[in-house]
């Protein structure tokens, strides 16, 4: 097995930019998931209920710091287009706890999985997938560990999924039979919550070990 694909999301819910090198630590990947989408009472917005966020593009820009569409997560034109894509009370604000991921600081996911689901990984949102893994062998990996170069992961559990999976990562258009597809047939779960035990820097092409 072998790492195909990084994936790192510098703001929550919106598109992700795909890496050929990330660094991992106790907090996930660095840059992930730091900025996210409020409404004017605080809470976070997602694109559960705001899909055209997942139209925005975003990287970490070489201070570390996001960016969107090419500019600064902190300026306006980032902040209007966030507006139109979540309504005018939408604004962004930075936090680099723990708390900001939905569940752990790590999503893995596999080709043999996504095959037998038969859509568009992208969907799932992983952080690391895992290509040379025969059907659905991820489902027996929760409580075991993955060795990824000098990284340790511990699999902690399947990840359950949300209204997310049914949008089009590109057009954002719905397809509701996604995620009924992902009950029916796969118990409501897919892909792995993961803890990171070791840091290291990863890289596409790392092998890949279930201990």
């Amino acid at each position: 097995m072998r790492v195909a694909e990084l994936w790192r999301y510098p703001v929550k819910s919106l598109a992700g930019e795909r890496l050929e090198r990330a660094e991992l630590t106790v907090g996930g990947i660095t840059g992930d998931r730091v900025v996210h989408v409020r409404d004017a009472r605080g809470r976070v917005i997602t694109a559960r209920t705001h899909p055209k966020l997942l139209g925005l593009r975003t990287t970490l820009g070489p201070d570390g710091e996001p960016r969107i569409g090419g500019r600064p997560w902190a300026s306006e034109e980032s902040a209007e287009a966030v507006r139109e894509a979540a309504g005018p009370d939408a604004r962004l604000a930075r936090y680099d706890g723990r708390e900001r991921f939905d569940v752990l600081p790590l999503l893995v996911a596999t080709d043999g999985a996504i095959a037998a689901l038969g859509v568009d990984g992208r969907r799932l949102r992983p952080n690391i997938l895992v290509e040379g893994v025969e059907g659905l062998a991820e489902r027996a990996w929760p409580g075991r560990r993955l060795r990824i170069g000098d990284a340790l992961i511990a699999v902690e559990k399947l990840r359950g999924r949300c209204v997310m999976t049914t949008f089009d990562p590109d057009t954002q258009a719905q397809d509701l039979s996604v995620l009924k597809r992902i009950v029916a047939e796969f118990g409501g779960r897919m892909a792995l919550d993961c803890d990171v035990l070791e840091s290291s820097v990863l890289r596409v092409g790392d092998s890949v070990e279930l201990v």
